[in-house]
């Protein structure tokens, strides 16, 4: 019987500080859907796995902050939960900024999930 031999993905490190926002988040998107390589299939998840490091460091204004706005719904009337970039960069810090970014520039179908899956962020 042959061992099976896991093939290693090299890993992408992408460093955050002193970039904007939506520069980094369109880069992360690109790389985590595999459109950066020749070997790129729609329907398949070809990218590599993303690791951003210095997330706080990331350069954006308190005017941005204020006009970013998270949704949520609970699914009962009324339970539309709006929460301003400030606050979630408050509480959970501005790695789930990059996070979302990058969530709502991928392509909303069944890849999403595992795309997300492939990509670390440390503060």
């Amino acid at each position: 019987m042959k061992k099976t031999e896991k093939i290693k993905i090299k890993e992408t490190i992408l460093d955050a500080s002193g970039r904007t926002l939506g520069r980094i988040a369109s880069e992360i998107a690109t790389i985590l859907s595999g459109k950066n390589k020749a070997s790129y299939q729609r329907n398949a998840y070809s990218g590599t796995p993303v690791k951003i490091i210095n997330a706080s460091k990331m350069r954006i204004t308190e005017e941005k902050l204020k006009e970013i706005i998270h949704k949520r719904y609970s699914g009962y009337p009324g339970g539309l939960k709006l929460v301003s970039g400030t606050e979630v960069a408050l509480k959970k810090g501005f790695g789930e900024l990059i996070r979302h970014a990058v969530y709502k520039m991928l392509p909303g179908n069944k890849l999403r999930r595992e795309m997300m899956k492939n990509l670390k962020i440390e503060n």
